[in-house]
């Protein structure tokens, strides 16, 4: 799943939950600021490793429960590592959500590509279809909204 798409799944779920979208925007954006940068500077060799390990979840649970902040925080977290197993799954490599009990073990062909060369194969994959439909309907509410609710022209008469 794109970046991106991350960070606006933790935004909507913040405006329709009582989360703090700010906390739960970080919380999403944790796993690839962690992960990327190892992974590029070849310290780990996959880009989902450290932060995309469910094993976390001894580190996330008592964020969650120090307040609303951590909470919202470790949820967005939670979110993410979800996004990426659906995604993984999605595109037909099953195999690779074992990212989520890394280093306890590792996809046997994981994909491994840097970000940029991950976007030219990722576009046109089934996960980037539903991506991108997630993005029209978020765009599609966030303007029926602006104009009020309502369907049509403003002002238009008979």
């Amino acid at each position: 799943m794109l970046f991106p798409t991350h960070l606006l799944s933790a935004a909507v779920l913040g405006r329709v939950s009582r989360l703090s979208p700010l906390w739960l925007v970080v919380g999403t954006a944790l796993p690839d600021v962690v992960d990327k940068p190892l992974a590029t500077a070849g310290i780990t060799e996959l880009y989902h490793s450290v932060g995309h390990s469910a094993l976390l979840l001894v580190v996330a649970v008592p964020v969650a429960l120090a307040g609303r902040a951590g909470l919202a925080l470790a949820v967005g977290w939670g979110l993410h590592l979800v996004l990426d197993a659906v995604h993984v799954v999605l595109n037909g490599r099953p195999a690779d959500a074992l990212f989520l009990v890394w280093p306890l073990a590792v996809p046997a062909d994981p994909l491994a590509l840097p970000p940029g060369s991950f976007v030219l194969y990722y576009v046109g994959s089934p996960s980037f279809y539903l991506e991108a439909a997630f993005w029209l309907a978020v765009v599609g509410t966030a303007l029926f909204e602006w104009r009020g609710g309502r369907l049509g022209r403003r002002g238009r008469s008979g």
